[in-house]
């Protein structure tokens, strides 16, 4: 079985009980047309062939993670409601469920208090968080790595906020000692902490920046997207979990549950560790906020309609699979570690391959060894490509050669980046694929290469 089917006869028994709620309703027609429906339908399944297979362990490429099972099935069942979950009369029942599932996730960060909401994904929820700091901090500059997502830049552009990147170290994570620099010469109002960052999976040194902060008093906030999830992991390293264990004591934390918290797209989370935040958001919706004295979900967001869907299959989620150190969610992740560590282990003991540094979440960066760095990317795509013709996925990513400076590989640098590439084995079954993934790896390698 490659698409899990087994699940949707649930959906019709939760349909049931669904509908038990309207029964004092008279009765409409509401009945389609069958005929109509099915060769559209079939259509959509064609078209949605030419696709790579996501689902598939041997798909090991970019950040994509299928949806679990309660996740579908809660999120289309809500669909025959299809909540609004900004204001309470388009959605009581998500928007509570929404409250519930957001708090959940506060207090996995070691927050019993906050202010927070979800949104479409981490874009919009690192927008929020950084229109906030800008509001707290205004006209003072923005600050993140070299290697954290380009949104942040880009939204400082939208926002009118001055911004500015950080050199990274060796293992692609903030500088400390140039943040510091930074710190002595400029007016920095908010630094952004990237724990997990795209290429790499890296994450910045939080514990040592957090002393900086004492010092000069800049707001933090943490962009977690993909890998807040791993604070409630086992196997981390001491450094990484020491990083973790300080994220309490940051201003604000986005994280993305349609990466790591098993949801469909979009759905993304902010959260403010000062609910007091929640003045700049005030506005008056009198045609929208009209039927409770209760919180509004829309007034502590930037966002108005978006979709409850993702509320529901969020809170159904995490009632299954509880945000609980030891837990089976947790387990999972630390499977996706495991896999992760395994593979960089067979790839660090085989000559043909360069891996600059070992994961710190479940992504892995590796390059193929050559006497120059435009030969060596040259021959990471040829590996790429070749490796996609026999169904094992994986992604390339350019990598600054600073990377791969401490690594006593003598390249002939005649770029100043280099191609490599890159594996997310974000899926817990990924630990049991690794062997065939290695096989095929190194097949593939081996032909490309003689």
């Amino acid at each position: 079985m490659i698409l899990e089917k087994e699940s949707l006869r649930l959906l019709q028994e939760a349909l049931a009980r669904l509908e038990e709620g309207f029964h004092n309703l008279p009765k409409c027609d509401r009945s389609p047309n069958l005929d109509a429906l099915l060769p559209v339908l079939l259509e959509v399944a064609e078209r949605m062939q030419d696709n790579f297979p996501y689902p598939h362990p041997l798909y090991a490429g970019q950040m994509l993670k299928p949806p679990t099972e309660i996740a579908r099935l809660a999120y289309t069942l809500s669909l025959w409601i299809n909540p609004n979950n900004h204001a309470l009369d388009g959605g009581r029942a998500s928007s509570a469920m929404e409250r519930e599932a957001v708090a959940e996730i506060a207090k996995m960060f070691g927050w019993e208090s906050h202010l927070g909401h979800l949104c479409s994904g981490g874009t919009m929820a690192n927008l929020e968080g950084l229109w906030v700091a800008g509001n707290l901090q205004p006209n003072k500059k923005v600050v993140a790595s070299h290697q954290a997502h380009y949104t942040h830049s880009r939204i400082c552009g939208v926002l009118r906020l001055p911004f500015q990147s950080v050199s990274c170290d060796s293992r692609a994570r903030m500088d400390v000692a140039a943040l510091k620099k930074l710190l002595q010469e400029d007016d920095i109002g908010t630094v952004v902490v990237t724990i997990g960052t795209t290429a790499t999976g890296s994450i910045d040194p939080l514990p040592e920046i957090l002393q900086l902060q004492a010092e000069y008093g800049f707001r933090i906030h943490a962009d977690t997207a993909y890998g807040g999830y791993f604070t409630l992991v086992d196997n981390l390293d001491a450094e990484t979990r020491a990083a973790f264990d300080c994220l309490d004591r940051v201003d604000s934390i986005v994280v993305d549950p349609h990466k790591h918290g098993l949801q469909p797209y979009g759905c993304g989370c902010i959260l403010f560790k000062d609910p007091s935040v929640g003045t700049l958001y005030k506005h008056d919706s009198p045609y929208t906020y009209f039927s409770s004295e209760e919180l509004h979900l829309g007034e502590i967001s930037l966002e108005c309609s978006r979709s409850g869907s993702s509320a529901v299959a969020l809170w159904a989620t995490q009632r299954l699979l509880p945000l609980i150190r030891g837990g089976q969610f947790a387990a999972s992740l630390s499977q996706s570690r495991k896999a992760a560590l395994t593979l960089f282990e067979k790839l660090q003991n085989d000559s043909r391959f360069i891996v600059p540094f070992p994961p710190q979440l479940d992504i892995v960066v590796w390059a193929v060894k050559s006497q120059s760095a435009s030969k060596s990317s040259q021959l990471a795509k040829e590996i790429f490509e070749a490796a996609a013709r026999e169904n094992l996925h994986l992604a390339i990513a350019n990598l600054p050669k600073e990377l791969f400076l401490e690594t006593e590989e003598k390249i002939n640098w005649d770029r100043e980046n280099i191609t490599c590439l890159r594996s997310c084995l974000m899926k817990p079954e990924h630990l049991d694929w690794i062997d065939q993934i290695w096989q095929r790896l190194d097949a593939v390698t081996t032909k490309v290469l003689h």
